[in-house]
């Protein structure tokens, strides 16, 4: 996510100057052939072209802003994942404390250390979902050993990382260890049990949002004619812009390249826009930092643990949060 006020323009230029030499060499050459050449033919009126453009600025608009909602959308899905995280923890902490009264179950109650380690592998297991989540939707799954394995049992982790779908057996496990808890060890009541049920469930609607948005593609016919049309649009522009300026005077045909240039600019970065906004979860410039989420949410849990030796915030790099 792009984090900058004003954008860069050495940014704006990377992204911009290939476009921007098609357009100055194909409106340079159109008034070569116009002016030198003589070819007063290739001139169409303003009118139609004017048209066109108010047409694709429409067409543009709507495809941007169901871009922009994919956006939105994730970035929801993940202030979900970072509260209903907060939530998980301080259940574990407060509901897993001691044993409850349950005269059906027969077991010791439980150790201050024992109680600290379930604390630490039910919120450790919590930190390696959000990771798995996180490098799932980016499709990276070099990261594993780096972002989810070290939150968990080495037997543990090996045996997730088999699954097609580790995320979602993460949670699963969770509530393994919940059904354990209250009906072995009698740590959790109905109520509690329940409670730590719904958090999960939440886990999996937020983890099934994020899945759609990634497995269902922006409708490609928005996509691809938003492109076509913008080009088409382009391709018009300097046709119908030259026979404008030939009628203030034969030299100022040469006004055409940086006015043609310009609007086609424009019209070429709107359609740009909308589409880095398509994928919200492919580790782009514009996209959901959940790389800093994910450690934010670490921090939080582990400072809840009562841990002191954290990592740091992810920073931006080059103006980019990941």
């Amino acid at each position: 996510m792009y984090v900058r006020n004003n954008i860069r323009w050495s940014l704006i230029w990377r992204v911009a100057r290939v476009n921007l030499l098609i357009f100055t060499l194909y409106a340079l050459l159109i008034c070569v052939v116009y002016g030198p050449f003589n070819f007063h033919s290739l001139a169409i009126p303003w009118q139609p072209v004017a048209t066109l453009g108010i047409a694709v600025s429409f067409y543009l608009g709507f495809k941007n802003n169901g871009s922009y909602e994919r956006f939105w959308e994730g970035r929801k899905l993940w202030g979900g994942v970072v509260n209903t995280s907060r939530t998980w923890a301080v259940q574990v902490l407060e509901f897993i404390t001691s044993r409850v009264d349950a005269p059906d179950v027969e077991a010791p109650a439980a150790s201050a250390q024992e109680l600290s380690e379930r604390h630490r592998r039910l919120v450790y297991r919590h930190i390696a979902w959000c990771n798995a989540l996180r490098i799932q939707l980016r499709r990276q799954p070099e990261q594993w050993d780096i972002a989810v394995a070290p939150f968990l049992e080495a037997a543990e982790g090996e045996r997730m990382r088999q699954y097609g779908n580790p995320a979602t057996h993460l949670v699963r496990q969770q509530a393994a260890d919940l059904r354990l808890l209250r009906e072995e060890r009698g740590l959790l009541n109905d109520f509690q049990h329940v409670s730590m049920m719904r958090s999960l469930e939440e886990l999996y609607n937020l983890q099934g949002g994020c899945e759609r948005i990634k497995n269902t593609p922006f409708p490609r016919q928005y996509a691809f004619f938003s492109y076509v049309f913008v080009w088409l649009f382009a391709g018009l522009l300097p046709l119908g812009l030259i026979g404008e300026f030939a009628q203030m005077g034969p030299d100022h045909i040469w006004l055409t390249v940086p006015f043609s240039v310009l609007v086609s600019w424009v019209f070429n970065t709107i359609e740009i826009v909308g589409h880095t906004s398509e994928n919200p979860f492919d580790n782009q410039v514009n996209d959901v930092p959940m790389t800093a989420l994910c450690r934010s949410i670490e921090i939080d849990l582990r400072e809840m643990l009562g841990e002191t030796n954290l990592p740091p915030r992810i920073e931006p790099h080059n103006d980019v949060l990941y």
